[in-house]
């Protein structure tokens, strides 16, 4: 199946998107010509990770009949200092609320099932890069 993004240049350094019905707009600091319009592009990378593994987690949690009260994930990135400057690691951190409903063996084997099996942009990205990461509960 082919999937396809435009991007319509918007001047400067800005470029614009639709992508599910929603406007997208990247854009450089103005040191590099741009004006700020939006996020800059790598970020996103780190985004499409945090949302593609914290979906599944909860998904596959919900269908384990877990309550999941508070949940966050964080992705952490280690940025090259020479150019083409990429990140050379991934590291995801899930942050769960504390509480005696919520079985910790239930969201290792979610968290591994997503790393492992259903993150797609997981499955992409670690074929450039170390990804690692840690469960906390607050």
């Amino acid at each position: 199946m082919k999937v396809e993004v435009g991007c319509s240049w918007k001047g400067e350094m800005a470029f614009e998107t639709v992508m599910d019905g929603h406007k997208i707009v990247i854009d450089a600091t103005p040191e590099v010509g741009g004006k700020d319009l939006g996020p800059r592009p790598k970020p996103f990378m780190l985004l499409s990770l945090g949302g593609c593994t914290g979906m599944d987690v909860i998904s596959i949690l919900n269908k384990m009949g877990q309550k999941v009260s508070w949940f966050n994930v964080r992705v952490e990135a280690e940025q090259t200092e020479e150019h083409p400057k990429h990140y050379s690691s991934f590291h995801i951190i899930y942050e769960f609320k504390n509480s005696d409903d919520l079985n910790r063996k239930k969201v290792e084997k979610a968290i591994m099932l997503s790393q492992d099996r259903y993150c797609g942009v997981s499955e992409v990205l670690k074929k450039a890069a170390d990804i690692t990461y840690q469960v906390d509960y607050l």
